[in-house]
């Protein structure tokens, strides 16, 4: 591990020039104290690296001095494919070696090209979890991503909404999606499957393992198994489960303006087929919906925003709900 530092450090102070003790300490987190230990170490192998004493000093190379060891390992390639999400590379256990991997190759490219990367990454940012809310704890991810890639049987105890359950999966790949970490895995059945070519593919959110034992046990992955078509085809078939009725909605300019964040793609489309404004800039639209009781609560966030026409099950069931919250509020009114 030593000598992946050190050679962190050197490619460090080649690709940044100039760096105090501190910012060394940080980027390659450990303490101060072994950052003078590790420059000393270079310093005695060689390394043209000198220190500049005062507030603006630091560690640095000698001028024209560049290294070429930057031969990737494996898994600080795989890690490059993660570069775009380092969140997503530290929940994999990858951080430290991206960083690496990361270094390596600027450290492999001309100069104004590696400048021009250090400039891409200065003004570019992707941050994959959604807004106002927290992550998922994900305390079993690591495991799961190494199963998935050395082909590895798991065992896992599982919660669900129905309860907890037990089953061993086939992982075949993992999902980030909207900060939220899936797996991807065939299942057998409650019944208990014995050809695992045969077994259902299935879909897990990883904060809900509460136990993951990765087995010896090999597997042979499906002939022409794609992880993006399958997982937007599970994605086609969630909406559609999820997506259970339709309201007839009467909706304000400001609900018109609203409903797209509040509802998502299903929003969009609702305003896409509305019909023409009225008097008012009132419009009527008919919204995909999900089961009546959540569809209540997502359509009073509209408030006086928003009448809903049809069907007279959701309608009146807003009504209740108005009705008793006026209850709450009796010298409001």
């Amino acid at each position: 591990m030593r000598a992946d530092r050190l050679l962190s450090l050197l490619l460090l102070l080649q690709n940044r020039g100039r760096m105090s003790a501190p910012e060394i300490a940080a980027e390659l987190e450990v303490s101060v104290r072994t950052v003078y230990r590790d420059v000393e170490a270079l310093g005695t192998s060689g390394i043209p690296v000198y220190a500049d004493r005062g507030p603006r000093g630091g560690f640095a190379l000698v001028d024209g001095y560049r290294t070429r060891l930057t031969g990737l390992s494996g898994t600080e390639a795989h890690a490059l494919f993660l570069a775009g999400t380092p969140a997503a590379a530290e929940d994999l256990g990858l951080g430290a070696v991206l960083a690496t991997a990361q270094l390596k190759l600027r450290a492999a490219l001309p100069a104004a090209l590696a400048e021009r990367t250090r400039a891409v990454a200065e003004r570019f940012h992707l941050d994959a979890p959604a807004w106002f809310r927290e992550a998922d704890e994900v305390p079993h991810l690591a495991a799961v991503a190494g199963a998935v890639w050395d082909q590895r049987v798991v065992r896992v105890h599982y919660r669900r909404w129905r309860g907890e359950v037990r089953r061993e999966l086939c992982p075949l790949g993992v999902v980030l999606k909207g900060g939220l970490w899936y797996l991807v895995a065939q299942a057998e059945s409650a019944a208990g499957n014995t050809e695992r070519a045969q077994r259902p593919v299935r879909t897990y959110r990883v904060s809900r393992f509460l136990e993951v034992e990765v087995t010896e046990e090999l597997f042979e992955r499906p002939a022409g198994f794609d992880l993006a078509a399958s997982w937007e085809e599970s994605s086609r078939r969630l909406e559609g489960a999820v997506r259970q009725g339709i309201a007839r909605v009467r909706l304000s300019p400001r609900a018109r303006a609203l409903l797209p964040m509040k509802f998502g793609a299903a929003g969009t489309r609702a305003l896409e087929g509305a019909g023409p404004p009225d008097t008012q800039g009132w419009v009527e639209a008919d919204l995909e919906v999900e089961a009546s009781t959540i569809a209540v609560g997502d359509l009073l966030s509209l408030g006086a925003e928003a009448e809903v026409l049809g069907p007279a099950e959701i309608r009146q069931a807003l009504a209740r709900e108005v009705a008793a919250l006026a209850t709450l509020y009796p010298d409001s009114l």
